[in-house]
């Protein structure tokens, strides 16, 4: 047998993080098993399909390498289809016109929640004459059997049983010709050729009324896995329309496609006590068998943790190829300053993402207006304005440009001046930062050059000059 998954997002929402875990299983389970992948657009509610919505899903997918081999497919143009094969199933009397009010068919549900039952269509158009009904809005319903039970073999919850009495005849076409859902996808695992359906624990009702429809249609029925939900955590369900971030923003906040994959594939998913994985050995590793059926915590810690391995880890050539694009989009000319490569090996161990290193940098490539107000006050006085204007000149007659040589400069000031050398250091990373937090001075100095650090001395010793005299 030929596997093939297929993810079918509807364009209603963020791609969240509930999304991409199932996404994920889909193409590890199509991938691992020398399969194919498919990429479905459930759009058929055309009310609240977005544009925004549709650009996040495939912008996402892309972003993080889960390519699809088929797709992508959109409901909303595959409409012929549908009706075709709902009027095969009205003629073969599988399926039938419902000509119930909606104030009808509220008046029954009150009714039976009032009387303790569950509320469901009593099938009174189930049998109808209506050839003699003319000028009436109606529905198409699925005549569900009435007796006997569906039973499903679950990857991962074993065997799930529903009593067909439990299930009413679902519509199958809303009043103005639009198909459902629930039909739709029945219709489209079929055409495609879908062996395995992997998605959330959420659409397990659904699955007893699908697999009715295929039996009637004489058709192979797909093999389910239901995954549980992801709460957040508060350990409240992650939503696209309440609390969950679209998956670009995760990328706008500087996260690097592994650390998203990695965290999201042990939501549910483990190997042993393995914590690092890469694409290949997830493909190669994963197994819906291991699929948990508890809910997984997504943890902003954890994420931040693996984001900042694999900054450090991934080859330095990679991660600058990414953080250049990531800068330019905000707007830092990076041919004014220090090459990628050497600025990552000065900063990476010390950040998680890429925004971070990005905000934090922003003095190599750009000069800054104003120096932190409240160390300006602290370390820009008259006797280290003179302390400054030794600085200056020393490093102004530097031959050799190292940081050794630099180091060996403070150092040597430190004790000439009697002055600790802590207090040189935070006095030159207000200069030349223009704030209190940078790695080594002396290594900061060499990735500035020569020219913008005695600028910025220079700028620093004419703002305690001017300081001076409004006092």
């Amino acid at each position: 047998m030929k596997i093939k998954t297929r993810f079918a997002p509807s364009p209603t929402g963020n791609l969240h993080i509930g999304s991409i875990r199932t996404a994920l299983y889909s193409w590890l389970f199509a991938r691992h098993n020398n399969g194919k992948f498919v990429l479905r657009i459930e759009d058929t509610d055309l009310k609240r399909s977005q544009e925004v919505s549709l650009n996040s899903i495939f912008h996402g997918l892309k972003w993080l390498g889960l390519d699809w081999d088929e797709g992508p497919y959109f409901q909303s143009k595959r409409l012929d289809r549908y009706r075709e094969v709902i009027n095969i199933m009205l003629d073969k009397g599988d399926a039938y016109k419902c000509f119930c009010s909606s104030t009808q068919l509220e008046k029954i549900r009150i009714d039976l929640i009032q009387k303790g039952l569950k509320p469901r269509y009593p099938g009174i158009c189930r049998n109808l004459k209506h050839k003699d009904i003319l000028n009436q809005d109606y529905v198409i319903r699925f005549k569900n059997p009435r007796t006997g039970k569906v039973i499903f073999n679950d990857i991962v919850r074993g065997d799930i049983i529903f009593n067909n009495q439990e299930l009413d005849d679902l519509v199958i076409q809303r009043s103005n010709g639009m198909p459902t859902y629930n039909f739709c996808v029945v219709i489209d695992d079929l055409d495609m050729q879908i062996t395995h359906v992997i998605r959330g624990e959420d659409h397990i009702n659904n699955t007893p009324r699908q697999i009715n429809i295929m039996k009637s249609l004489g058709v192979k029925i797909p093999i389910y896995a239901h995954l549980s939900m992801i709460l957040d955590e508060d350990k409240h369900k992650i939503s696209k329309r309440k609390n969950a971030l679209s998956i670009i923003e995760y990328y706008k906040q500087g996260f690097l496609p592994e650390a998203i994959l990695n965290h999201v594939v042990r939501l549910g998913w483990s190997c042993g006590d393995k914590e690092i994985f890469s694409i290949l050995e997830m493909q190669e590793l994963f197994n819906l068998k291991s699929v948990s059926k508890s809910s997984s915590i997504f943890s902003t810690k954890k994420l931040l943790w693996l984001n900042k391995y694999y900054i450090n880890n991934l080859s330095i050539t990679h991660i600058s190829c990414i953080l250049k694009k990531y800068m330019l989009e905000k707007n830092i000319l990076i041919n004014n300053g220090p090459n990628l490569e050497s600025l990552l090996k000065l900063l990476r161990n010390r950040y998680h993402t890429l925004k971070e290193i990005t905000e934090s940098c922003r003095y190599f490539y750009q000069e800054f207006k104003d120096f932190n107000k409240e160390a300006a006050k602290k370390h820009f006085t008259i006797q280290n304005c003179f302390v400054l204007k030794k600085i200056y000149q020393k490093i102004k007659k530097l031959i050799v440009w190292d940081e050794k040589t630099i180091s060996g400069v403070m150092n040597n000031l430190s004790v000439s001046m009697q002055i600790k050398i802590k207090e040189i250091n935070m006095l030159l990373r207000v200069a030349i930062t223009g704030n209190v937090f940078s790695p080594s001075i002396s290594s900061v100095i060499i990735l500035v050059g020569r020219e913008k650090t005695l600028l910025r001395i220079k700028k620093a010793i004419n703002y305690i000059n001017a300081t001076s005299i409004k006092k």
